[in-house]
C-alpha cells in the first residue's frame, strides 16, 4: 500500500540554500507541532518562509488528503538552489565588483505517524 504524502513547494525563494538548510536540520523528523514552535522562536531569517511553508503543507494534508494534524511529522525537507540574480557594485577607481544573489526552491513533505 503506498504511504500517504503532503508536500508543499516554495520556489524561487530569495535567501541563500546554505541559509535555509540550517533551518531545515532542526525540524527534519519532528512532529509538524514541534516542527512550528521551532521555526516560531529560532531568529534566522529562513524561519518565516518556512513556517509559511510547513502551514501550507499542513493544510494540503488536512484538506486534501484528510490525514490527522497531530500525527503529522516532517518525513522530509530539502532545499536546492534556484538561479542566481547577478548584480553589480560600483568600487574605487572604476571597477565593479559582482554581487550574486541567491535563490531557493525548497521543498517540505509530511507523513502520519503509525
Amino acid at each position: 500500500m503506498q504511504e500517504v504524502q503532503a508536500t508543499a513547494k516554495a520556489t524561487y525563494l530569495r535567501i541563500a540554500p546554505r541559509k535555509v538548510q540550517i533551518v531545515l536540520d532542526l525540524i527534519r523528523n519532528k512532529p509538524a507541532d514541534e516542527a512550528l514552535a521551532i521555526l516560531k522562536y529560532t531568529p534566522k531569517a529562513a524561519c518565516e518562509p518556512l513556517l509559511k511553508l510547513l502551514k501550507s503543507a499542513m493544510a494540503n494534508a488536512e484538506n486534501n488528503f484528510n490525514m490527522d494534524v497531530t500525527r503529522l511529522y516532517v518525513a522530509e525537507c530539502n532545499v536546492g538552489q534556484g538561479p542566481t540574480l547577478k548584480r553589480t557594485r560600483p568600487r574605487a577607481q572604476g571597477r565593479a565588483f559582482r554581487i550574486n544573489k541567491k535563490t531557493s526552491h525548497i521543498t517540505l513533505v509530511l507523513k502520519e505517524k503509525e
